[in-house]
Order: structure tokens, then C-alpha cells, then sequence
């Protein structure tokens, strides 16, 4: 990836990174493990974002 990247693509990234990280141990706890994992969660090496 170039390291050069317009501000609008950066934050499409800094997006998609935030909503492939994983559910917080407050969240597990606060809904007695009936929500564990996140679905959107992603690879960031094996599955493309779309971002271009």
C-alpha cells in the first residue's frame, strides 16, 4: 500500500479498523456471554475492505 493516502481514504481505513476489533470483556459481561464475537469482524491480510 502506498504510504502517501488522501485524508477521505484514511478515514475509510481507521472505519474498517474499528469495526474489525473484537467485542470488549465489559460488553461480555454485561450481557451474560449471549454476545461473544463480533460478525463483522475481519482479517486484515486475507479479506479486502472495498476501500481502494
Amino acid at each position: 500500500m502506498a504510504a502517501r493516502k488522501s485524508s477521505p481514504r484514511k478515514v475509510r481505513l481507521i472505519k474498517k479498523a474499528k469495526q474489525a476489533e473484537p467485542v470488549p470483556a465489559w460488553i461480555i459481561i454485561k450481557t451474560k456471554r449471549s454476545v461473544r464475537t463480533n460478525p463483522k469482524r475481519r482479517a486484515w491480510r486475507s479479506a479486502h475492505t472495498g476501500v481502494g
